[in-house]
């Protein structure tokens, strides 16, 4: 008979344990899954801005003058974001056309560097940043021989 006593008094002790420990870990698994999804998030953005970086460094390289390399390369990369789904809040871009001065013949490259700022605060994690920034820079060659103006 005791223990009989014992054993009901164990099931009796253990009684909304699993609701204790559910209260405890059920933040810590929402804050992690959180989390994963703004590690993604960056992960993505960042693949995004390094293609993006090397589409308008190519487009540009295959002009035949500044301006116009500069435009073709600003058009590819806001294509290549607008593609990938990436939505920048802060959009800078730089392309640097100085090889278009560079007589033909002479090795010659056009840089282009974008910079786009990833909205992270609809997440809504306490201590997360509300937005990352992510630079990415690419070189492409011009056509040696190529006519330049």
């Amino acid at each position: 008979m005791t223990r009989l006593r014992t054993l009901v008094r164990r099931a009796r002790s253990d009684r909304g344990s699993a609701a204790l420990e559910t209260a405890v870990i059920a933040p810590v698994i929402i804050a992690l899954l959180g989390l994963m999804i703004a590690f993604g998030r960056v992960i993505d953005a960042d693949g995004a801005v390094d293609a993006a970086a090397h589409a308008a460094a190519r487009a540009a390289s295959l002009e035949r003058d500044a301006p116009s390399a500069e435009s073709q390369a600003r058009a590819a990369a806001e294509d290549s974001l607008n593609g990938d789904g990436i939505t920048c809040q802060t959009n800078d871009f730089t392309v640097d056309t100085s090889g278009f001065a560079l007589d033909v013949g002479q090795a010659a490259t056009v840089t282009a560097t974008i910079s786009c700022t990833a909205r992270l605060s609809d997440i809504g994690l306490p201590g997360l940043p509300g937005a990352k920034t992510l630079t990415a820079t690419f070189t492409s060659p011009i056509d040696t021989y190529r006519g330049r103006q």
